[in-house]
């Protein structure tokens, strides 16, 4: 009789888990969060929000100037890859700095700035 090894059972067990190590997938994260550098006064704020208003999946948009954060709810089942943010926002003149995908709802992010 044939036993399965050991790891064999591990590795099964990774692949299964890893989605769940890793944080939320681009499928499945419902706002993406962004540092970018630039951003200094209500006119940016306004530029970001038409920029990235423009592409499909996004939804409502928040800037808080003070933390340097743009902040893109997600459409239901949409996703917007880092490059076209990248390039989105590069386009307006400002350097994207880091990129994360969230399950935080955008309302509970414009929340944190009101603490």
């Amino acid at each position: 009789m044939n036993r399965l090894h050991p790891v064999f059972f591990v590795s099964i067990l990774l692949v299964f888990a890893s989605p769940a190590l890793a944080g939320p997938s681009e499928a499945s994260a419902r706002t993406i969060r962004m540092q970018v550098n630039g951003l200094v006064c209500a006119f940016c704020a306004h530029g970001i929000k038409k920029a990235l208003s423009e592409i499909p999946d996004a939804g409502d948009v928040h800037v808080d100037l003070e933390r340097k954060l743009v902040a893109v709810a997600l459409n239901d089942g949409g996703d917007i890859s880092d490059a076209e943010l990248n390039r989105a926002l590069t386009d307006a003149g400002y350097t994207v700095v880091e990129i994360a995908r969230t399950d935080q709802s955008i309302d509970s992010i414009k929340a944190e700035n009101s603490d």
